[in-house]
């Protein structure tokens, strides 16, 4: 039941609607093939459909060579024209907090001087704090089982505060962008504390936001009831954020973004359905599903250093006879990336130290193990030649875990990290594309005459 004051329809209504739906509608992919419709703006050899242009981030997977053939190579994300690892070296060898300035660079284009870097800090420490009452009416009077659905409903009750919503210029995105930047973390962490007390019972607490934080030690002060941590795990956070920044224009959640800044519409919409996209298993929760089936797998591997336990355990799941039966190892595959994933190495690499000082060795090791062999089984199975690799998702979901953060925020902080990106692409639009997106369907259903009601069956 929906509303507990409307009665639902009965099981039988809602089959009879659904048989009505699936007797008149059906399209067949053969004939989206046969007339060259990109399904999920693809490409036949399966790269992206070029729909724009951008300045901010390049993602790299893959070279041509002249007969147009799709060659693997190591994947490099690039922010601003610097290459990722270049930042996360910065942050590891001068043990330095980088999301922020990662932030700055995304937005602006260059790198803060020391000065500029921390001003802009200040701000972002500023804005952290909700509006007065905004808990209370906004987070508190209306909990959701999903803290996913509390953030973009979160973000779409700003524009109420914001005197200056509906303005579209550059200076005041601008504004509207850091303070949702700031914000959204402590979004994030207030939806969950009152969606563990509403949908859980357990026990309701709100801290505030302290002085002198990064973003990384700001959500785990605010998560966690004692608000203790240690500098390595933020460090890890932080890294994590700095991995989840952008991923270029042509991710899922990036290009709504820039469709609905594309009408001209306002910020709050724009990043709230980001948001939206976001949340959905086959982009955000990707992790969650990883972390799933890494749990079934240990319940049936003896030995996750095994490489013959692994890759049979691995063949079952592709052959659908395994853990969810889709076909599907979470954590391997990429849309872009062929040969390796510059965010999942990173990660791999950095979270080793934690995992065994926490007592993650046994699934550290089966992650690795399934890096190692998931690509071989899924060549011998699938007799494809198409190259997989390890994606982000192997490794960061063991990540959050390590750290105690709740399965439910694994998706939410994907989307405090990437909201730098979607600030950035939206500015882009707004600025430089000013043409409203509208790609073209192809109408293939029946005619008919319209009959007069009287005269229905």
């Amino acid at each position: 039941m929906i509303y507990p004051d409307v009665p639902s329809l009965t099981k039988d209504e809602i089959t009879l609607l659904c048989d009505e739906y699936r007797n008149h509608n059906f399209i067949d992919p053969e004939t989206s093939e046969q007339l060259g419709v990109k399904r999920g703006l693809r490409n036949p050899d399966g790269t992206g459909v070029l729909a724009g242009l951008t300045n901010i981030c390049d993602v790299i997977g893959y070279k041509k060579d002249l007969e147009g053939n799709v060659l693997p190579i190591d994947g490099k994300l690039i922010y601003r024209g610097i290459d990722f690892l270049d930042i996360v070296n910065e942050a590891i060898t001068k043990d330095r907090f980088l999301y922020e300035e990662l932030v700055w660079l995304l937005l602006f284009g260059t790198l803060p001087s020391e000065e500029n870097l921390q001003k802009f800090c200040n701000v972002l420490e500023e804005h952290r704090q909700l509006p007065d009452g905004f808990v209370e009416t906004m987070i508190l009077s209306a909990p959701s089982p999903n803290v996913m659905n509390k953030m973009a409903r979160s973000v779409l009750a700003m524009y109420s505060y914001d005197e200056d919503a509906e303005d579209t210029s550059l200076e005041n995105i601008i504004q509207q962008s850091i303070n949702l930047i700031a914000q959204l973390p402590t979004m994030m962490v207030y939806a969950y504390q009152a969606k563990k007390h509403a949908y859980n019972h357990g026990s309701l607490y709100f801290h505030y936001p302290k002085k002198g934080y990064s973003i990384a030690e700001h959500i785990l002060s605010t998560y966690r009831p004692d608000q203790a941590f240690t500098h390595e795990e933020a460090k890890l956070l932080d890294l994590c954020l700095i991995a989840h920044a952008d991923h270029g224009g042509g991710n899922n959640s990036t290009f709504v973004d820039r469709v609905v800044s594309s009408s001209g519409s306002d910020t709050y919409s724009s990043i709230a359905s980001a948001i939206g996209a976001l949340k959905g298993p086959k982009h955000g929760g990707a992790n969650i599903k990883v972390m799933h089936q890494m749990d079934y797998l240990l319940g049936q591997i003896k030995h996750p250093e095994n490489d013959g336990e692994v890759k049979d355990a691995l063949r079952k799941i592709l052959r659908k006879e395994a853990y969810d039966k889709s076909g599907l190892i979470y954590g391997v595959g990429h849309a872009v990336y062929t040969k390796s994933d510059p965010r999942a190495l990173m990660l791999k690499e950095q979270l080793k130290d934690l995992a065994y000082e926490k007592g993650f060795e046994k699934e550290y090791t089966l992650l690795c193990n399934i890096e190692k062999n998931a690509p071989i089984v899924f060549a011998e199975e699938t007799k494809k030649t198409k190259n997989v690799c390890a994606n982000v998702d192997l490794f960061s979901g063991l990540v959050y875990r390590i750290l105690g953060i709740s399965e439910e925020l694994y998706t939410p902080i994907f989307a405090i990290s990437r909201v730098a990106g979607w600030c950035a692409h939206r500015m882009e639009e707004v600025e430089f594309a000013n043409r409203i997106i509208r790609p073209a369907y192809k109408y293939i259903g029946e005619t008919q005459e319209y009959v007069s009601l009287s005269n229905r069956k």
